[in-house]
């Protein structure tokens, strides 16, 4: 398929074209006497010219693709992969910064760009709107906002990057919870012409909440304010003392104005009082850490394998996917809740059988592997598997920080389930000690219940034991989920802990609930 530049596999459906020449077959006169066929071609005796020497030209050039295909995929491999997330305001211009991103970057294939031009003129539009590329959704069309996650995966020589552009609008604040849970980075922008709203101070709360690294600040639509170095220096001094009071270790400020393209791809030739880097490059060389493997070892079972066949009649392995460290055979390990312990007697591959022969001595996070035990012990689906010397404790009690993004409040003796990795527990909402004013970073105390797009903090009283480990210290077995039990409604986002870097601890006396309807914990 032809793109607009060396495409590197942008995500997103493809636009199919439809209709097909109608071949015809003519019946051609017999040839005169003449010379003979031209070099290389030799006639059959069928009197069919097999063109033997196209054949192996072809053949060929399929070689040198093929080889340049798996000489780019192994440079492609080498690189590192970003993942990062965008939000802002509506109407703050992130989806025109992501087309132009996608854009300017050669991401965007020819049949998608000639999609956006064609709904762009249906629309009265003279140049393409390149916020269509990421604007899927009929709603989001017709309204001209973001309403869902759209991800994105594109890439440079340098880096790989998956990308998520997350709604605006206040009432789907939640889906930034979603698109940032991952993220490594997070660009929030802000036009020029309002500085910094309540719907900044949130994204910068959420990304500070989620333990985000580093923070880029854009500050958009700076054509508008006639590229005015005083007014992008007003909004990044409030915008970084703001993120630092919370906690952000990283901010930079990048003056931008994605319609026009400056700072985006290429420097600018209207800012050039700004000396630091654009928006890609930023991306491109930014600290990017996935070594997960320096944390202690935590592996939660998501199966249990029991084959019992002839060939495997004792076979007994768990199966899941490493979220931290590094497990060895051999080493001493403590299956959670139960506390009891044994040791690693072998780890098996995923998708490569059972047996001796599929055995690896080590693996690491995130690999998925099943091991097996030197004992005989109840373990299933929900328990974690952690190196004895470095098990976390078990808690009943839950404190975190969460953000609510049900519709329905979540309130004080709420019956709910709480999903931690992979293990669901029944819980109550013992006491929402406080919630965060966005204005100030002030705690509202005994708010009495939490609102959609609420973040406050929670004590949460479990009817089984969990392993959690602080969010600051692991984000994948820090983090839990609210559940309605009703309809399965995701109710709450939570991190276990304290609830920015810079937080001080606190602690809350609990409240004991009545007993009833089998809640009784």
């Amino acid at each position: 398929m032809t793109s607009t530049g060396t495409s590197s596999g942008a995500h997103g459906a493809h636009s199919a074209r439809t209709g097909a020449d109608a071949a015809a077959t003519a019946h051609a006169p017999a040839p005169a006497p003449g010379p003979a066929p031209a070099a290389g071609r030799v006639r059959g005796q069928d009197g069919q010219d097999q063109g033997q020497d196209r054949t192996r030209a072809a053949g060929r050039t399929t070689e040198q693709v093929t080889d340049r295909a798996a000489e780019f995929a192994g440079r492609l491999s080498e690189t590192t992969l970003l993942r990062f997330a965008t939000a802002g305001s509506v109407d703050d211009g992130k989806s025109t910064l992501v087309g132009r991103l996608l854009h300017d970057s050669k991401s965007v294939l020819a049949d998608q760009l000639e999609a956006v031009e064609h709904a762009s003129r249906s629309r009265g539009q003279e140049a393409p709107d390149l916020a269509l590329l990421t604007d899927g959704l009929r709603a989001e069309r017709e309204q001209g906002i973001t309403i869902d996650v759209a991800y994105r995966y594109f890439a440079t020589p340098r880096r790989r990057f998956i990308l998520a552009d997350t709604p605006g609008h206040v009432q789907y604040t939640r889906n930034m919870v979603t698109g940032a849970s991952t993220a490594e980075l997070a660009v929030v922008l802000v036009d020029a012409r309002n500085g910094v709203v309540e719907q900044t101070r949130r994204h910068a709360a959420v990304a500070a909440l989620l333990r985000v690294p580093h923070v880029v600040l854009a500050v958009n639509k700076m054509d508008l304010v006639d590229y005015a170095e005083p007014v992008f220096a007003s909004i990044a001094e409030e915008f970084t003392a703001y993120a630092a009071s919370l906690g952000v270790p990283e901010i930079t400020a990048i003056p931008i104005s994605a319609l026009a393209g400056d700072n985006v791809v290429e420097p600018s030739a209207h800012m050039d009082w700004y000396g630091g880097p654009t928006v890609l490059e930023h991306l491109e060389t930014v600290p990017v850490s996935h070594d997960l493997t320096d944390c202690p070892a935590r592996f939660p079972v998501q199966y249990v394998i029991r084959p019992q066949t002839a060939e495997h009649p004792d076979y007994r392995g768990y199966a899941g996917q490493i979220a931290s460290g590094v497990l060895r055979v051999g080493d001493p390990v403590t299956v959670l809740p139960s506390g009891r312990t044994s040791t690693i007697e072998a780890i098996d591959a995923l998708g490569a059988g059972l047996g001796a022969d599929t055995s690896v001595d080590a693996a690491w996070a995130p690999q998925s592997v099943t091991v097996r035990l030197g004992d005989d012990l109840d373990v299933s689906r929900g328990d974690l598997i952690a190196p004895t010397a470095h098990a976390p404790a078990t808690t009943r009690d839950v404190e975190a920080t969460v953000c609510h993004v049900a519709d329905q409040p979540l309130t004080v003796g709420q019956r709910v389930l709480l999903k931690h990795t992979t293990r669901t527990v029944k819980a109550i909402v013992k006491e929402i000690p406080s919630r965060l004013t966005l204005a100030d970073l002030s705690q509202h105390p005994s708010p009495g219940e939490l609102v959609a797009n609420d973040i406050g903090r929670v004590v949460v009283r479990t009817a089984e034991p969990l392993a959690l480990d602080p969010y600051a210290d692991s984000r994948r077995t820090g983090s839990f989920l609210l559940i309605d039990p009703v309809d399965g409604t995701t109710l709450t986002a939570g991190m276990a802990g304290d609830a920015f870097a810079a937080a001080a601890d606190a602690t809350k006396a609990a409240r004991r609930l009545p007993d009833d309807e089998g809640w009784d914990f």
